[in-house]
């Protein structure tokens, strides 16, 4: 159950952060004590969000920001800076699947897959590059980067959704190992089935919907709350010592 105090003073960037699992992340990251900046691109649910977070004080902030744009990602940090005066957690978890990502190898369009990576995989370097100088500020931070179960195993369909995931997941490793010197850690969330705007075209379709469910031994798909307590646990001072990991969250798929 919530505390209160697991981010108490700490300030916070989530990307697609207004929706599904970052929605779930800015309501909880702020119920624990943080400031939140909801990074996503969606003005109508953004704007719903940060005033309803702000009933009691400002404690959340609605920026739109392409996730792929290197510029967009040094204004909202050099604005959370300017406004707030810390960057402690950035979490990466703006994504993309669809068409474009679902593809098989032979299926798969050059520029999709391009475009599949930008969101997946180029904007979470984007983010953690960005992020660096100014958690180096505060003596370290905490970089959580929402992968998925696809970032580690394969299925019949999903080429470019799978690589670039998979990307996010290594790249989680490298920038670990690199700035563990600087106490940024640095680690990677596995979602498995989970019921989120994204997944709802292919979730709604009960045969598929039902392979799923058949396939996930705790007996029910993801809740956005379930993964958003992993990214807090992640988050938090309580994971001091965790950093270049991959937390899946799955219900026990990828246990078979």
């Amino acid at each position: 159950m919530p505390t209160g105090n697991r981010l108490e003073g700490k300030t916070a960037i989530v990307t697609g952060g207004a929706s599904g699992i970052g929605e779930a992340t800015s309501r909880l990251f702020v119920t624990e004590g943080a400031k939140v900046v909801i990074a996503d691109i969606d003005d109508d649910k953004g704007v719903a969000l940060e005033s309803e977070l702000n009933q009691s004080g400002e404690v959340a902030l609605y920026r739109k920001v392409d996730v792929t744009s290197e510029s967009q990602w040094i204004a909202i940090c050099s604005e959370i800076m300017n406004k707030w005066g810390r960057l402690d957690v950035v979490v990466n978890n703006a994504g993309m699947s669809g068409v474009k990502g679902r593809a098989t190898v032979e299926d798969t369009v050059v520029e999709n897959w391009d475009t599949v990576f930008s969101v997946n995989s180029t904007a979470v370097m984007l983010g953690t590059k960005t992020a660096i100088p100014e958690m180096r500020k505060n003596g370290g931070g905490s970089v959580v980067n929402v992968s998925s179960i696809f970032g580690i195993v394969g299925s019949p369909a999903g080429a470019a959704y799978h690589a670039s995931k998979g990307a996010a997941r290594t790249f989680s490793k490298a920038a670990a190992v690199q700035y563990a010197k600087d106490n940024i850690r640095v680690n990677s969330v596995h979602p498995g089935f989970t019921d989120t705007p994204m997944t709802l075209d292919i979730h709604s379709q009960q045969e598929i919907r039902e392979a799923r469910l058949n396939m996930t031994p705790l007996g029910r798909l993801g809740l956005p709350m379930d993964i958003a307590y992993g990214i807090l646990y992640l988050a938090s001072d309580e994971s001091s010592w965790v950093t270049g990991i991959e937390l899946v969250i799955d219900g026990g798929e990828i246990a078979w």
